[in-house]
């Protein structure tokens, strides 16, 4: 029969052991303090808490590496240590966040946290990408594609050296005569001293066309545009137009009084420049010389160019001067005097209105661009050599031009940014004329050194049917008369 104070308590004691040798309060309290180290919160009825190896500081538990007080023997536990360590804490634990001694985690610092401590993703700026979807992979770090932005289109290649060499002797070395001109029938003509030949590029055919005599000379050539009428300018001032076809001389005007060292075609007028400073209007259909006068060059007229459209004329002069004309008046509207030499390269701008490019003489340099509609200037640069002649491409917007003192140079731009495109050389004097081929692709260069040279500068127009040119790309030198 159970004691009175075991029924009381609800506990069986052994005979001769009382309640108070438990000492249940004393265990209660130990109980709830082991209790309060290994849950966070007293709400917490998990029977463990695992937390996160990443961020938790496991050198608490003294598992951090330590400086060895005493040098440890090659072949110890160190390595088997680290080992166990990885296998058990991972390897954020293994491969600790201090930086190694002498750094700022040092282990003068224990308590220094992870460098990955409140960070939601590894910083990943300095390793190598581990996945095909990588940012460094895909694009850059700012997030735009390399997709988004094309490859730099390759520079287009433009041969160095000409394909064709003809021998010109008598070519005069003359910066104010215009002796060469490229018909749109494919016909080159060359003013050599007193005689003009003609080249036919699809079979290298040279034919003469004409002799002026021991007492005159040829000063300029130009064709008509649609290539069947040659105009030559003679040191005596006369103008005459032959039929290219025929070689048969067609009629003779006068009105200079001293040589004509250029001449300008529109689709009816022929006008003509000369060093009595005046230019003369020439009209074929008439029984006059000439129709019309414009006085506005104070020197010798030595560049003459009418617009695509016929509505404008430019003309330069050894004045400095480029002169914009009217084909309905007889006073310039335009007069532009920022060039600092003479003014014989001029051209317009077939793929732009109003648009005229024009370069200096030595002491200039300088390839200017204007504006025909207001006469501002859009655009000057300097060449670093005397401009002798400039010539526009139909096929795309760049520009060629052809330089004297002091490198002799044939140069290539991109309009409107003036970037070179090429830069050729192989005459060994100024290279003073220059015509372009009826397709647009060829350019033809003479100098005082008594050559024409052919270079293939401009690509084709896209679907354009070819010229059939077989004698003008075979190679070697031969003489044009």
């Amino acid at each position: 029969m159970a004691s009175p104070q075991s029924t009381k308590t609800g506990l069986n004691l052994p005979a001769g052991m009382n309640q108070t040798s438990l000492r249940l309060e004393t265990f209660s309290s130990s109980f709830r303090g082991i209790s309060s180290l290994s849950s966070p919160s007293k709400s917490t009825c998990s029977d463990r808490f695992i937390p996160c190896r990443s961020s938790s500081r496991l050198h608490a538990f003294d598992l951090q590496d330590k400086e060895p007080t005493t040098p440890v023997k090659e072949g110890g536990n160190e390595a088997y240590s680290r080992l166990l360590k990885s296998e058990l804490f991972g390897s954020d634990f293994a491969s600790p966040c201090l930086s190694p001694a002498g750094g700022q985690g040092s282990a003068s610092s224990p308590m220094s946290p992870c460098t990955n401590m409140l960070r939601f993703k590894t910083d990943r700026s300095n390793s190598s990408p581990s996945s095909p979807f990588s940012p460094s992979i895909l694009g850059n770090d700012n997030g735009h594609s390399s997709d988004s932005s094309p490859p730099p289109k390759p520079p287009r290649k433009v041969p160095k050296t000409p394909h064709k060499v003809l021998d010109a002797p008598s070519l005069q070395d003359d910066f104010y005569l215009n002796v060469v001109d490229w018909s749109s029938q494919n016909v080159l003509a060359v003013g050599l001293g007193t005689c003009v030949y003609l080249w036919t590029a699809s079979n290298s055919k040279v034919t003469k066309l004409c002799d002026l005599g021991p007492n005159d000379s040829v000063c300029s050539v130009q064709w008509t545009r649609e290539g069947s009428y040659i105009s030559i300018g003679t040191s005596h001032g006369q103008v005459q137009v032959w039929d290219g076809t025929q070689c048969k001389r067609v009629r003779t005007m006068g009105g200079h009084q001293t040589r004509t060292g250029v001449l300008a075609w529109n689709s009816r007028i022929l006008s003509s420049g000369s060093r009595d400073r005046n230019i003369l209007q020439h009209d074929i259909r008439v029984q006059s010389d000439f129709v019309s006068k414009l006085v506005g060059h104070k020197s010798e007229v030595c560049g003459l160019k009418w617009s695509h459209d016929d509505r404008e004329l430019a003309s330069g002069g050894n004045d400095n001067q480029l002169l914009v004309w009217n084909n309905h008046s007889q006073q310039p509207i335009l007069k532009l005097t920022e060039h600092t030499a003479a003014v014989k390269a001029i051209t317009w701008s077939p793929h732009q209105s109003s648009l005229l490019a024009s370069g200096g003489g030595t002491a200039d340099r300088c390839i200017r661009f204007w504006n025909t509609t207001n006469g501002n200037q859009l655009n000057s640069i300097d060449t670093g050599s005397q401009v002798c002649n400039l010539a526009w491409s139909k096929n795309v917007n760049e520009i060629v031009s052809t330089h004297g003192y002091s490198q002799n140079q044939i140069m290539l731009w991109k309009y409107p940014s003036m970037s070179k495109v090429a830069t050729l050389t192989g005459h060994s004097m100024r290279v003073l004329y220059l015509a372009t081929s009826p397709d647009g692709q060829t350019i033809v260069t003479g100098a005082g050194d008594e050559t024409l040279r052919f270079w293939n500068v401009f690509p084709s127009v896209k679907m354009q049917t070819p010229v059939k040119d077989t004698g003008l790309w075979s190679l070697g030198r031969t003489q044009i008369r």
